[in-house]
Order: structure tokens, then sequence, then C-alpha cells
């Protein structure tokens, strides 16, 4: 692996509701992939472990304790694989829920952002940009509405962060999906092209529930150009090397 680039994948996936044993095994078979293909970081959608969801009584339900017995046996599964995991879920904490992503490294959680301007029911704003480094490169993660406020992905340029980790959940009534389809990547690309750094989507694909995901999955340059983008759609992975920014 060449030490100036970061091996990423960004993984477009169906939703998993209600079933962490289910969804564990998912994230083994797609490590697996991981370890064949070198990749150093993997980047799974906002709210994958058990499912998104925006009313207070279904998110109530989903939301784990990064110290609850559950979460820490899912963090024991994972434990024997070296890729970074980067992956999305309500998390109960002390003072209440937060729509989180958790950084996991060999069955060991670096940390949590928790996304800064929710737009679910009952939902509590996070306050911390926290970065995080895998082989010398620096990355930080905004979370899908997130990326409607430049100010998000400014702080964690500003610390350093030569990549910006989107976990998206565009699962969206079908008007709502259309306008959003597009809109996304534009979001996604102006932040890239303000900050002068990498940007990085994982989404959800597919229906549920009278509701549908085109998935909006890529790999965007510094300058706005896409690099790689997985179908619309479909489910699947793209794989990119991110080269170290030498002015970060």
């Amino acid at each position: 692996m060449n030490k100036n680039k970061l091996r990423i994948a960004a993984f477009q996936r169906h939703p998993v509701f209600d079933d962490l044993q289910k969804t564990t095994a998912r994230l083994q078979e797609d490590l697996r992939w991981c370890r064949d293909h070198g990749v150093e970081l993997a980047i799974f959608p906002e709210s994958y472990l058990l499912g998104y969801a925006s009313d207070a009584p279904t998110i109530a339900l989903r939301a784990l304790s990064i110290n609850s017995p559950a979460f820490q046996q899912m963090l024991s599964d994972l434990s024997v694989f070296e890729t970074d995991i980067m992956i999305g879920f309500f998390e109960q904490g002390a003072a209440g829920i937060y729509n989180s992503a958790a950084v996991i490294r060999r069955g060991r959680l670096l940390g949590t952002y928790a996304k800064q301007h929710p737009n679910e029911r009952g939902v509590l704003a996070g306050a911390a940009s926290p970065v995080f480094d895998r082989s010398g490169f620096s990355f930080g993660i905004n979370i899908c509405n997130d990326a409607n406020y430049p100010a998000c992905a400014m702080t964690l340029s500003q610390q350093g962060a030569q990549l910006l980790c989107y976990p998206l959940n565009n699962m969206l009534s079908p008007s709502t999906a259309e306008k959003w389809r597009s809109k996304s990547v534009d979001n996604l690309r102006q932040r890239a092209m303000e900050n002068g750094c990498w940007v990085a989507s994982s989404d959800v694909v597919g229906t549920h529930e009278n509701k549908i995901s085109h998935g909006c999955t890529c790999i965007i340059a510094p300058d706005g150009s896409m690099v790689a983008r997985v179908n619309e759609g479909e489910a699947g992975v793209i794989v990119f090397d991110i080269p170290i920014l030498a002015f970060k």
C-alpha cells in the first residue's frame, strides 16, 4: 500500500431494520471483501446499524448505548478486521439520543460524531467535531443534513481533515427523493471545493414503506469533480486511493 494514499471504500446498501445480528453479519461479509482489497477505511450509511427513522418512538427503540451488551458484542464480532469502520446509528447518550456515526478499529471504538443539524424528532444536536487519523491521514465526519451547513465541514477542514465523510440516508418520499437526487451531489461538491478536501459519501438504496432512495454514494475530488460513484438504484461499493494533500 502506498503510504502517501489512503484506500477507502464507500458502500451503498439496502437498509436493514431492527436486526443487529443481520447487520453485523452483512458488515462481516463486506469487511472480508475489504480485507481482500486492501481497504483501510470503510464507510457505511447513516443509521445503518438498526435502520433510520424520523419519529421519536421508533428512534427511541433503535437507540443503542455504546456501553450496551449489544453494541459491545458488535464490536467484538468486528474485532478481527483491520479495516477502520465508519457506521451510523442512533446513540443513547446520558443526556438523550443522538444521530451518530462510530469509528471502529479492530473492535475498539475510537470515537463518535453526533449530527449537528438533526432533522429527526427527539434527537439532540451534537457539538463536537472530532478528527480521526488512519496511517497519517486525517478525516472527519458530517452526517446527511449537516451537508447543508458549510460551517460543519469548515470546522473539520480547519483542524486538518483531508477527507470529509458523509454517511447519508436519503430514503424519502418519491417527490422529495427526486428533489434531492441532484441536490445531495451538489452539496457534496460545494463542501469539497470550499475546503479543498476530498469528500466521500455512503447512502442506502431501494424502497421501504412508500419511500425510495436512489442512492448517493460517491467520491469527490477537492476541485469538485466526481471520481467514483455507485450506480443509482443499485447496491454496490466503490474503492479509491485518496492521496494525502501536501498543504493540509
